[in-house]
This record gives C-alpha cells, structure tokens and sequence, in this order.
C-alpha cells in the first residue's frame, strides 16, 4: 500500500493503478477472442479497481466546517474503490485537498478485492460477438456484472459498515460507476465522458431544436464553447461551416436511442452544458437521473412543459416550483412522500433572475407571466379521467401545474445530492377547455420554447459563481460520506 500521499499523487497512483487493470483486462479478452485461452489466476488477480482510503485521526475538537461536502462525520478509515481516475481527476483532488486541510487527513492507495466486470472495459461492446464468442462463454472465464454488488444502499442511508471495515468514502463505488456509465451510453446515443456538469432535462424535442440552433450560434460566436456532441456519435465544432454543421445535424441517428442527449463543451475548464431530452413519464426520469448522478454534476434542471391548472394562467406561461405534490410512485419506498423535498434557494433565485433577465420584465409584468407554487407530478398522463378523485388533493395542495417529471426529478436530486430546479412551460390548461390537440400550439408558444431554454441557460449562467453555496447543506444528512 502506498501512504502518505498527497491529493495529486494519490490521484496519479489512482490512474496508474486503473490503466494497469484495465489494459491487463483487455489484453486477456483480447487473446480469448483469438486462442480461447482464459486467463491465469495471477492474471485474474490484476484485474480489480483500485482502493483509495483516507484516514482521520482526530486530535481535539473536530473543526466546524460551513461547506456541505468533504467533512468527516467523525475519527476513523474512509475507503472507496475508483474508477476512471482520470476522467474524475479534478473532483478527486478537490474533496481530497479540503480533507487533508481542514483534518489533517492522510491519503492510501492500493489495489482493491473488487474485480472489474469485462464488459466496462469494453467501450462499445461490439467485441461480444467477435469469433462467435458468447457473453455466457465469457462469464466462465472472466468477472462478469453480478447486480448482487451493485446498489445504492449508502446514498439511501441503508447501509451498515461491518465492524472494523472502514466507512464509505463516497456515495458510490467504482462498479456502480461503471455500471451507470455504460447505461448512459445506450440511452443517450453519446459517450459519458461528453457529459458536462451543468445538465437541462426536458420532455419535448422543440428544446433540443433551439439547444441546437443556440449552440451552433455559440460555435459561430466568440464565446467559450467549443464543440457540440450530438447522438450516435458526431460533433460539430467551432470553425466548421454551416453547411457542414447543418450536415452533421441531420445525419445524426438521434430516434435510436430513448432518451438523446447533446452536451455542449467549454476549453475553458469551466464546465459545459448537456441538454437530455428524457421523454415522458416518472420512470424515465428516475432512469436517467440515476445514471447521470454517478457524475456529480453541479446541478441538473427541469425545462419542460406542463398543464396549467389556473384559470388566470395562459399557454407559454412559466411555473416556478417551490413544492412538489409528488403522485409518480415511483420512489415511493426510497423517498416516501410525507418526505418534503425542499426548494434550494440558490437555484430559485437563479431561475426567476433568469427570467426577469431573459423576458425583460421585473415585478408585476414578470409575474404576469411567472407563477410560483407546488407542481403535481402524476404517473397516469390521463389523470384527468379521474377528476372527480384528484380535484380534492389538487385543491389541497394549492397545486398550479401538473406533469409527469418534475417531482421525481426533484426527489432524484435530494435523494442522490445533486442541486435541482423546475422552471415549466404551461402548454395546456386541462381544467379550463385548452387541451392538447393536434396543431394547438400556437406562435405565442413556439416563441415561447426558445425563450424558455434560454432561461434554463442564463440560469446556469447565474449559477457557475456560486458553486460552494450550490452544493446545499440541505441534501445532506447526519451521517454522510465524505465526497461530494
């Protein structure tokens, strides 16, 4: 084991450590693929993530700290096995730093007991069928995914540290990393490593058409983004044409994949903007918010549409939303809902900063057009077909918007510690005659999608200052570990 290590070098024998077991991994895949020649037991030995632990000693009173991450709970051995060091440098070395200043931490790093599974070192898994090699050949042979050691007992506070085994270090392990990494490459079409840390959830595919017409007009601009990474593959680049980047957009296989994703990068180190459009529904919000929180992106926001259920309220209105009356069921026995899920302050008034800035309108005019109040999440898209049940809760509630994501997108980000918000578009008004028909958008509301995303974008914008108030003491809880 090495110790006493500094953040950096920890970090660099992380990398080491992982590049080692990863490139010893797919050498053995390779040569079965060619001889059928499984690998040695001392071969097998090398193919596991590598551990770092952290050690607090206290001496004294244990230091009062304001921020919300990189604390320690109380004395004792940290330890987490990690994955793609590399990719997650930065962050590694920012929690790391924090504890070694504040609590005189010490740093260890070695090689882990937890094997990595052949398929997470396989970058697009067409090597599964190579020479007719079979994914049950290759579980004889190698570690293959065993869902048994992959959850998320430590982010829901179900897990137990077995006594003289050290305490998480993170929410996450290197194989539920792994295991969410791979899963956002099928479902976005784009690779996890494009994923940026600033991310815009939608419902509609109107927002991806003006994120794509915005970002290309960022391309063409002096401004800091560089590169538009697009589903299946392509990416458009600051310099190319028009004609070239209209080309790349059109050929792109964006209908493949459930839910596509576009993540527009910055060169300037700080931090791009990804916009996925999940669909419908609470599921595929729970889905793709499980798998993007393994990233520990700074924020993610909701920026779709809804149903209005004020009469005052007019299609293209925006909802603000300050409470959740959360019916998608769907995290039920993971956050029950007599849990409030609070609103972040930061975000809130980022959100309606943003649009006073981006409407031009302040005061009374802006609340013309900008309500805040709770939003009802509902799993049953025709809910209205029991009216004569749900009329009483939403009267209850006060409720001024129902949809199908914002809840559980909320309750995802206080489950898994990632800052949200909800900013809605009203697109219908079931209870007053304006339901969604073909052809009823109107001019009104299609300007209004462009100046909604734009919201969401000059929110982020308002946010990127404020990082260390963003990261909210409210997501965490007593017993916590210590990353971010």
């Amino acid at each position: 084991m090495t110790q006493e290590l500094t953040p950096e070098a920890a970090v660099e024998r992380l990398i080491a450590l992982h590049a080692q077991a990863t490139t010893s991994l797919k050498s053995c895949l390779d040569r079965y693929f060619d001889t059928r020649k499984p690998p040695t037991d001392e071969e097998r030995r090398g193919f596991c993530y590598p551990e770092l632990k952290v050690t607090y000693v206290a001496s004294g009173l244990q230091p009062r700290i304001a921020r919300a991450y990189a604390k320690f709970q109380g004395p004792g051995v940290y330890a987490t096995t990690v994955t793609h060091p590399d990719h997650f440098r930065r962050y590694l070395i920012e929690q790391l730093r924090y504890l070694v200043r504040d609590y005189g931490a010490t740093i260890a790093v070695d090689i882990s007991d937890q094997e990595i599974p052949y398929p997470y070192v396989l970058e697009q898994g067409d090597d599964l069928g190579r020479n007719d090699v079979t994914a049950a050949e290759l579980a004889l042979h190698f570690p293959a995914p065993r869902l048994a050691l992959v959850g998320d007992e430590i982010a829901d506070g179900e897990w137990q540290t077995p006594p003289g085994e050290p305490y998480p270090l993170s929410l996450f392990d290197a194989v539920r990393i792994d295991y969410s990494l791979k899963r956002i490459q099928h479902y976005t079409g784009t690779g996890w490593r494009h994923v940026q840390p600033w991310i815009l959830l939608t419902n509609y595919h109107r927002y991806v058409d003006q994120f794509v017409k915005w970002s290309i007009e960022q391309l063409q601009a002096d401004s800091p983004y560089s590169i538009l990474y697009v589903p299946g593959g392509g990416r458009l680049t600051r310099g190319m044409t028009s004609e070239a980047m209209q080309a790349v957009i059109a050929a792109s296989a964006w209908h493949r994949y459930q839910m596509p994703a576009y993540h527009l990068g910055r060169g300037d180190g700080q931090g791009g903007v990804t916009l996925v459009n999940i669909g419908v529904g609470p599921s595929n919000a729970k889905n793709i918010t499980d798998h993007l929180a393994v990233l520990r992106p700074h924020c993610w926001l909701m920026v779709g549409h809804c149903g209005g259920l004020r009469q005052s309220q007019r299609i293209g209105d925006y909802v603000l939303a300050h409470g959740y009356l959360r019916q998608d069921r769907i995290l039920d026995s993971l956050v029950p809902p007599e849990i409030p899920i609070p609103a972040l302050a930061e975000i809130q008034v980022a959100l309606q900063e943003a649009a006073a800035r981006v409407t031009g309108e302040r005061g009374d005019a802006l609340k013309e057009r900008l309500r805040t109040g709770t939003v009802v999440t509902n799993d049953d898209r025709n809910w209205e077909l029991r009216w004569t049940q749900e009329r009483r809760r939403i009267n209850l509630s006060r409720a001024i918007a129902v949809d199908m994501e914002s809840g559980t997108l909320a309750a995802q980000g206080y489950r898994l510690r990632v800052p949200y918000g909800t900013l809605l578009c009203v697109s219908d008004k079931p209870l007053h005659g304006e339901i969604k028909l073909p052809g009823a958008a109107n001019a009104f509301y299609d300007r209004a999608v462009g100046e909604h995303l734009l919201i969401g974008l000059e929110t982020i914008e308002q946010l990127r200052g404020n990082i260390a108030q963003l990261h909210s003491r409210k997501l965490r809880s007593f017993d916590e570990p210590p990353f971010r």
